[in-house]
């Protein structure tokens, strides 16, 4: 018995090791015409994907496929528009400009839908290229703080190609991938891309302090990214045995978690542990992470199923968006034709959050943009501006002057719950526009 278990052990070792090669050697493995697909946030691997972009030269037509970039997205740049063409299921800071002059596209999805994608061949994946941790004794690596699609992507691939990163944590959960699942791996010690802390100023804070008011001992929370998440822990230090089933953390509930505040000791679905599909924020809370037993990480398509999610009692989804109309309709995703950011994982958890017993969600904003000169609830969305949420999924809205309720409500009543939480020098504006175009108030 022994003597098979050290066979099984070398061949997985003798595996891995005539598997590691240089990134330029990995990056071979891409030809022109084929799908890529890019591990996920802080799961982006840094090292070969520059390598990839160094080829631009040799490739036509490869699609880079992924949802939030955290690197610099050089193959979206104008010099390499024959080369690449990205393909975003969720837009950041480094993608914009592609997409909005035509160079890149946008694929609208429910975060929660993604590995189906690949898995059903929808988007069929040539090649995965992904970060790890180091392989165990048994020959597992670990996704670490990117579980979410990039576990599918992985299977799904035709080639995988890893950067093994000692700083990737180990997690819980379902984050392990077998050496033999992987063709090409890369050494790397480059840092795990950083979440910087959101800048939170006195409209966040009263934002978040309002939505505190309606988390309740006990409460399973799902947190979203931004200022306004990260406001409202800071007011949930004097709450008692919250729980944690969301699609992300960052480094405010590492804190929370340390001062005792969350435990999970009252969720119905895995009791005591923090339940998540991928993790961004600061070097210390990967650290915090790595090997904790508190943290599971699981795909997204088990994460944020809604019929998952609501095997919890008294789940609060709290996310933010860009603008709510007087019917109740949020746009999170849009500023009006143009597309900011992405769908991710918020209609999923309202949902979620709705078939909870005892669920609640709430969707939070600033009642005004642009140095407080435009007012974010707004009697119609702009022209061409999509609706992330709709008004028949909806349930409470919070800004800075206070929440409206608007699950069960008229359409009357809950645009006046709506004008009522606005900026107040807009509101006598929103109520003769409402009259104007609906017949109300």
């Amino acid at each position: 018995m022994n003597n098979k278990k050290e066979a099984i052990e070398l061949n997985w070792r003798d595996y891995y090791n005539s598997r590691i090669v240089p990134p330029e050697e990995a990056v071979k493995a891409v030809q022109s015409g084929d799908r890529v697909v890019l591990g996920h946030a802080s799961g982006e691997p840094r090292v070969v994907v520059e390598e990839l972009v160094s080829r631009a030269g040799e490739l036509r037509d490869v699609e880079i496929v992924h949802m939030v970039a955290m690197g610099k997205s050089l193959y979206c740049r104008r010099e390499y528009s024959d080369s690449f063409r990205h393909n975003g299921l969720f837009i950041g800071a480094s993608t914009k400009e592609a997409v909005a002059e035509g160079r890149a596209d946008y694929t609208p999805c429910f975060f929660s839908e993604i590995p189906s994608l690949f898995r059903e061949g929808v988007l069929g994946v040539d090649v995965a290229m992904i970060i790890v941790s180091p392989p165990d004794k048994d020959g597992y690596v670990s996704l670490g703080i990117s579980v979410d699609y990039t576990l599918q992507a992985a299977l799904s691939a035709s080639t995988v190609i890893a950067e093994v990163n000692p700083q990737m944590p180990r997690t819980g959960g379902k984050s392990l991938l077998h050496v033999k699942d992987i063709d090409y791996f890369v050494l790397s010690v480059m840092p795990l891309y950083e979440l910087s802390p959101s800048k939170i100023g006195e409209v966040e804070n009263a934002i978040g302090d309002h939505i505190a008011g309606l988390i309740k001992d006990g409460d399973c929370l799902q947190l979203g990214i931004g200022a306004i998440p990260d406001a409202v822990l800071s007011f949930l230090k004097d709450k008692k045995d919250l729980g944690i089933h969301t699609e992300m953390i960052s480094d405010g509930v590492m804190g929370l978690t340390e001062e005792g505040v969350i435990n999970g000791m009252r969720k119905q679905l895995h009791p005591g542990k923090i339940s998540l599909t991928f993790i961004m924020g600061s070097s210390k809370l990967y650290r915090w992470v790595d090997n904790n037993p508190l943290i599971e990480a699981y795909p997204v398509d088990y994460t944020n199923d809604p019929f998952v999610i609501a095997q919890n009692d008294n789940v609060v989804s709290i996310n933010s968006a860009i603008a709510v109309d007087l019917l109740g309709q949020v746009a999170s995703d849009t500023i009006g034709p143009r597309q900011f950011s992405g769908v991710g994982g918020q209609v999923d958890f309202v949902r979620g959050a709705a078939r909870s017993r005892g669920g609640r969600s709430i969707i939070a904003l600033p009642a005004t943009a642009k140095k407080g000169s435009v007012s974010r609830i707004v009697v119609a969305l702009e022209r061409g501006q999509s609706v992330t949420t709709s008004r028949n999924d909806v349930d409470y809205v919070a800004t800075e002057y206070g929440i409206a309720h608007l699950k069960g409500k008229t359409c009357s009543k809950r645009a006046q719950e709506l004008i009522n939480i606005a900026a107040p020098e807009f509101r006598g504006q929103l109520r003769r526009e409402c009259r104007e175009l609906y017949g109300w108030l």
